[in-house]
C-alpha cells in the first residue's frame, strides 16, 4: 500500500459494497480483526480485506495509507476495547489491577491480533487516554513524577509482554499446546529426587500451575513492589 490516503471528508463511499454495506474505518478494522483471528497475520492484506468486504481492494486506500497504518488501527482498537467501561475508584491498587487484567483479557480474546499489535505505539486517542489514566492513578497514589513514569513503563510492558506470550501459546495448534503441557507430566515427572529434589517435590504443582497464565501472580508482585515505593 502507498501513501495516497483520501482526506477525511471524502472517504465515505457513495455506493454500498457488493454486500450492501458502506465502507468505514470501523468496518475495515473489525473485518481485519476477524480475518486475522481466523487466518493469522497473513490475512492482513488489501486483497483479502477487499474480498471479505465485497469491495475493490483499492478502496482500502481511502482509509489507510499502508498495511502498517491498518495495523496501528488494530492496536488502537484493542487498547480501546481494554479500556471500555473502566472508571477509577480512587483505590490505586484496585485500579491498576483492573487495568492490567483488562489489557490481558482483551489481548487473550484476540491472540492473533495481539501478536501483531502488542508491541506497537499508536499515539492515537485510545492509547493517549490509557497513558493518561495509568499515570493519573500513579501520581494520585503519591508517587513523584520520575518514579511514576518508571513504574508506568514497567507496568504496561509487563501487561503487554504477558499478553503477547500467552497469545503466542493460544495461537499454537491444539495438539502443540497439549504436547507442551504434557512435558510437565511426563519428562519432569520422571526426574529423580536424588538428582532434582526441588522439581521432584513440586512436580504435581508445576504440572497444574503451568496450565495457567503467570500474569495474575506477576501483577500481584508488581503491585506489592509499587506499594513498597509509596510515601509512608
Amino acid at each position: 500500500m502507498t501513501d495516497r490516503v483520501v482526506p477525511e471528508p471524502d472517504r465515505r463511499r457513495r455506493r454500498p459494497t457488493k454486500q450492501g454495506t458502506v465502507l468505514s474505518e470501523r468496518l475495515i478494522v473489525e473485518t481485519a480483526l476477524r480475518l486475522v483471528a481466523q487466518h493469522g497475520a497473513e490475512a492482513l492484506t488489501v486483497r483479502r480485506l477487499g474480498l471479505a468486504l465485497g469491495a475493490d481492494p483499492s478502496s482500502i486506500y481511502r482509509y489507510f495509507r499502508s498495511t502498517d497504518d491498518l495495523l496501528l488501527a488494530l492496536a488502537e482498537e484493542l487498547i480501546g476495547r481494554a479500556q471500555h467501561g473502566w472508571q477509577p475508584t480512587g483505590d490505586w491498587r484496585a485500579d491498576l489491577a483492573e487495568i492490567g487484567l483488562r489489557i490481558h483479557r482483551c489481548y487473550q480474546a484476540h491472540p492473533q491480533a495481539a501478536l501483531l499489535a502488542a508491541h506497537r505505539t499508536t499515539g492515537r486517542e485510545n492509547e493517549i487516554r490509557a497513558v493518561e489514566a495509568i499515570l493519573g492513578v500513579l501520581r494520585r497514589a503519591g508517587l513523584a513524577d520520575p518514579e511514576a513514569v518508571r513504574i508506568y513503563h514497567a507496568f504496561v510492558d509487563q501487561a503487554l509482554a504477558f499478553a503477547a506470550l500467552d497469545s503466542a501459546v493460544f495461537s499454537l495448534p491444539a495438539a502443540a499446546q497439549a504436547a507442551d503441557l504434557a512435558v510437565w507430566q511426563q519428562a519432569y515427572a520422571r526426574l529423580e529426587p536424588a538428582t532434582h529434589p526441588h522439581i521432584a517435590a513440586t512436580v504435581p504443582l508445576l504440572a497444574a500451575d503451568m496450565r495457567l497464565s503467570g500474569y495474575p501472580v506477576a501483577l500481584e508482585l508488581m503491585l506489592d513492589a509499587i506499594a513498597a515505593r509509596l510515601p509512608s
